[in-house]
């Protein structure tokens, strides 16, 4: 005989340890408290940053950059959230070590900025950021930069950007992003 499902909120105060005997508003605080917690891990805020403000405002308001990028005249900070995040927000700051612009670049439009056969790896790390991961295709001779993404905001994709020995983008490939695959098998079987 199947069990019938439970909503998992209900197995919160025992697996709490929460005495049943406890008055029920004290259970219902603890109970929201924990959801409150958990809820507050998944979700995050971008800064409300101003044009203006110097890196150690910056700094006290996003933490640590992942990365300082050198940039022409001045530099990026790289606050970068893969390899299951999808996005990488650059600061850009200008030679007087004010902030320029703030964005999340892993975008269809920034991707799009990238030139084959023309970019090179600094010109990528100065679009992008650093890659999630990367990797070598040796027959082709390729070193391979991978950027997940959520693409037009709903489409969990991968961008691949593959350097020659010289360092120069020779092909750029988008595609789904397996890792989010509901069936299991990847997306290869079924749907």
């Amino acid at each position: 005989m199947p069990v019938p499902f439970k909503h998992p909120v209900r197995f919160l105060p025992k697996m709490l340890k929460i005495d049943q005997k406890m008055p029920a508003l004290l259970r219902f605080l603890a109970t929201t408290a924990l959801l409150a917690a958990v809820g507050g891990c998944a979700s995050w805020q971008p800064a409300t940053l101003q044009i203006g403000e110097t890196e150690q405002q910056v700094v006290a308001q996003l933490g640590t950059p992942t990365a300082r990028i050198p940039d022409n005249a001045g530099y990026l900070l790289e606050y970068n959230r893969n390899p299951w995040g999808q996005a990488t927000h650059l600061a850009r700051f200008g030679p007087d070590g004010r902030l320029v612009s703030y964005e999340q670049v892993l975008t269809v439009e920034k991707f799009a900025q990238i030139q084959v056969n023309v970019a090179t790896r600094d010109d990528v790390l100065r679009t992008v950021g650093h890659p999630a991961e990367t990797s070598y295709l040796p027959r082709q001779q390729l070193e391979v930069w991978s950027y997940p993404y959520k693409e037009a905001g709903a489409w969990n994709s991968i961008m691949h950007v593959h350097f020659d020995h010289a360092g120069i983008v020779r092909l750029m490939q988008n595609g789904q992003d397996l890792r989010f695959e509901r069936d299991g098998l990847f997306g290869f079987f079924g749907s």
